[in-house]
């Protein structure tokens, strides 16, 4: 329904920027010679002292583009592909060729020389139509900005955070509480601090270089790793585009003191994030990893009747490298029975955007009526456990979602003893990651009412 409303507004936003680009062109037409290679190429290596600071003007230019291939995982490669190739890129280099016509036609560059391509009695309709588009256009950064939040959270690098489906037919429309407070947070310090547009573009063309030299690093990794590609073949795409990539951001590097060192503050920031969360997550794993109970002793207390069963289905949320976890081995130890169905689930991220229903999950009975499953999930997909139990009902295990008890842990941090663990301030970040992460019952969409959860202490 939005997409019906948005999607006209941007049509007619391009097409307008089209018109008065040709608008602009016929005042002088001389400007499409700088549609030949050749010429920017002559002025970049002979222009001297010049040259480097024009080349990161100039990028800015293409920064914007990059926002398209945000929702591609929403909206697939063809349609990305027939809007930049039919719509987008035609209208902006009408458009930047129309200011630079109007420019060498003797207009003043004060002020915008974008709107001054606009006949002054639509110059007002013209501010509303581009102050719509670029509310519009905003859109699809913070969709991004949710999409990858949501799946650095699947992946590990970020505590569990509040994700809101706001659609149910599609699984991309997502709504992230704490990050829309953070963007909104940042953009009204940046542009408080900053007061003008100089300093953001700075920031911004910084910003966006990186990313994509970084993505060239990443693609090379593609290309080798997963595609297999010949390691010649390799070398060359990724040195052709690095050295183009390598090129802006130096340019843009020239603007670091004017506002560019903002995203490189802000990326070290996230980074750090991802660092001690990680640590955080790897001390507490390697804890865990020794206190699980072989599997032989559950056997053995189960068949010595050392363990009641009661009715009920119960399954125990944990991470599992090998034998039982420790939720079990505690919940043994102080109620001294288990449900005469148990299984014990491992939730686990895949390395792709989606797992097929049938890849779900796999599971094996480790003791009498005792299941370990092992249940995988895109990192473009939200967990949900009562959906599994429901799955592994219909494929006949004795297993009741109605009558089911979701045991789940909650950790913890303490410092250790003897002041070997994780250094002090690692560790009370982590700890506060930790605290004001989102409840794992929301996370893995159980019912409230059918969660125990079963404190945990860990000394890192």
């Amino acid at each position: 329904m939005l997409g019906r409303v948005i999607g006209p507004v941007m049509l007619v936003w391009f097409a307008v920027m089209a018109l008065l680009g040709l608008r602009g062109i016929i005042q002088h037409p001389a400007v499409l010679r700088a549609l030949n290679p050749a010429v920017g190429l002559r002025y970049l290596f002979g222009g001297g002292a010049t040259a480097l600071p024009v080349l990161g003007g100039v990028f800015l230019c293409i920064t914007g583009a990059e926002v398209l291939y945000a929702d591609m995982g929403h909206f697939g490669r063809l349609p990305i592909r027939l809007v930049w190739s039919c719509l987008v890129f035609p209208a902006l280099l009408l458009n930047y060729a129309g200011q630079a016509a109007i420019v060498l036609a003797g207009t003043p560059t004060e002020g915008s020389i974008f709107f001054r391509l606009c006949p002054a009695p639509l110059l007002l309709p013209l501010v509303l139509l581009a102050t719509a588009a670029t509310v519009i256009a905003s859109q699809a950064v913070v969709a991004g900005a949710f999409s990858m939040t949501r799946q650095a959270i699947q992946l590990g690098l970020l505590p569990r955070l509040q994700v809101i489906q706001t659609s149910a037919a599609g699984y991309g429309q997502i709504y992230l509480p704490t990050v829309n407070w953070l963007l909104m947070a940042a953009t009204l310090i940046l542009a408080i601090s900053f007061r003008h547009s100089s300093g953001l573009a700075a920031a911004y063309g910084i910003a966006v270089s990186g990313t994509m030299l970084a993505t060239t690093v990443l693609l090379s990794i593609a290309m080798r790793e997963i595609w297999a590609w010949p390691l010649p073949a390799v070398i060359g795409i990724g040195i052709g585009f690095a050295t183009i990539d390598g090129g802006f951001l130096t340019a843009n590097m020239t603007k670091l003191v004017e506002g560019g060192w903002v995203p490189l503050l802000l990326g070290g920031l996230i980074f750090c994030v991802f660092l001690v969360w990680q640590k955080g997550t790897a001390a507490v794993q390697e804890l865990v990893d020794g206190m699980q109970l072989p599997v032989d002793d559950l056997v053995a207390q189960i068949a010595g009747g050392d363990v009641r069963r009661v009715p009920g289905t119960g399954v125990f949320v944990a991470r599992l490298t090998r034998d039982v976890p420790p939720i079990v081995f505690w919940h043994l130890r102080h109620i001294r029975s288990l449900h005469d169905s148990t299984v014990i689930v491992d939730v686990a991220t895949a390395l792709v955007p989606y797992v097929a229903a049938e890849d779900r999950m796999e599971e094996r009975e480790i003791a009498p009526r005792v299941w370990r499953a092992h249940a995988r999930f895109g990192f473009m997909e939200q967990p949900d456990l009562s959906e599994l139990i429901e799955r592994a009902q219909a494929k006949g295990y004795p297993v009741d979602p109605s009558n089911a008890t979701y045991f789940i842990g909650h950790e913890t941090i303490v410092p250790r003893e003897d002041g070997k663990g994780l250094p002090g301030l690692v560790r009370r970040i982590f700890w506060l990651l930790l605290r004001n992460s989102n409840d794992a019952s929301d996370y893995f969409r159980l019912p409230r009412d059918m969660v125990v959860e079963i404190g945990r202490q860990f000394a890192i």
